[in-house]
């Protein structure tokens, strides 16, 4: 097993870029190969040795060998855990935007809040944030209609607007609140939002889930209840208590369904 631990000690005001520093491509560094990296920071790179201290320990086969700890704050790096295929990354603070995008396996663990388009198009893997997100995690990119398709992101505090917009598979857990249009365009996946939501998920959702344990500020005129059920098995997940059931997004003939806790949404019954 191999242990790489990045601790920052310099900020930058302009972020860093960590696609390239991906455990698939430097399973095998060694600490020279990091201090002669010279990482990407706007239009021009500088060495990474400036900005963390760098200590590797233990050697690896391949990167589901491979622990990558950045100790510290990290709000300033983008791109952490992009396109990583196996193995763990651990931020001990926040991240800053597309953290996980476009993960295909392996973890990311960050403990802080992190910026926007966390998990973008991720395919496989899981994705943990301790804290806040903002807007766009799990969604396509701007001009794609692709957002995740598989994988699952777990989010410990509240998100930002247009969660899982464009959304093939994969599942996404909120134990906090959610902004608006959560589920935008969603075609497969399953989505649980603990907290309460502002307004207008599944806008133009054609299938999938969406379930809301806490109160919905305002729904759509597209989605047709069908009355309540109690503990319902929803894709193989037992939910405990009484929910509203809907489907939707009828203006575009979808057949997603929407799950409103009953006790906490007890105007729309």
């Amino acid at each position: 097993m191999k242990q790489i631990t990045l601790t920052p000690k310099k900020f930058s005001s302009i972020a860093l870029e960590f696609d390239e520093l991906i455990l698939d491509e430097i399973y095998n560094w060694d600490k020279a190969d990091f201090d002669k990296y010279m990482v990407p920071i706007g239009n021009s790179r500088f060495p990474l040795n400036d900005y963390f201290n760098i200590e590797v320990k233990g050697s690896a086969q391949g990167p589901e060998d491979v622990k990558m700890v950045i100790d510290g704050d990290a709000g300033r790096v983008k791109y952490i855990g992009c396109k990583m295929s196996a193995g763990e990354i651990i931020v001990n603070g926040d991240a800053d935007l597309q953290a996980g995008a476009e993960m295909t396996g392996g973890s990311l663990t960050i403990n802080g809040n992190a910026e926007s388009y966390a998990g973008r198009e991720m395919r496989g893997g899981e994705l943990t944030i301790k804290g806040n997100v903002k807007e766009y995690a799990g969604t396509s990119y701007i001009g794609e209609w692709r957002g995740m398709s598989g994988g699952v992101i777990n989010i410990h505090g509240n998100a930002g607007k247009q969660l899982a917009d464009a959304m093939s598979g994969g599942e996404i857990y909120v134990k906090g609140n959610c902004d608006i249009l959560a589920g935008i365009h969603m075609t497969k996946g399953y989505i649980q939002i603990d907290g309460d939501v502002t307004r207008w998920p599944g806008g133009q959702m054609k299938n999938g889930t969406i379930v809301i344990n806490g109160k919905l500020g305002r729904l759509l005129e597209g989605f047709e209840s069908e009355g309540i059920v109690a503990d319902p098995e929803v894709d193989g997940r037992q939910l405990t208590g009484r929910y509203i059931k809907y489907k939707g997004d009828i203006g575009v003939n979808g057949k997603g369904t929407l799950l409103l806790n009953a006790e906490k949404n007890r105007s729309l019954l």
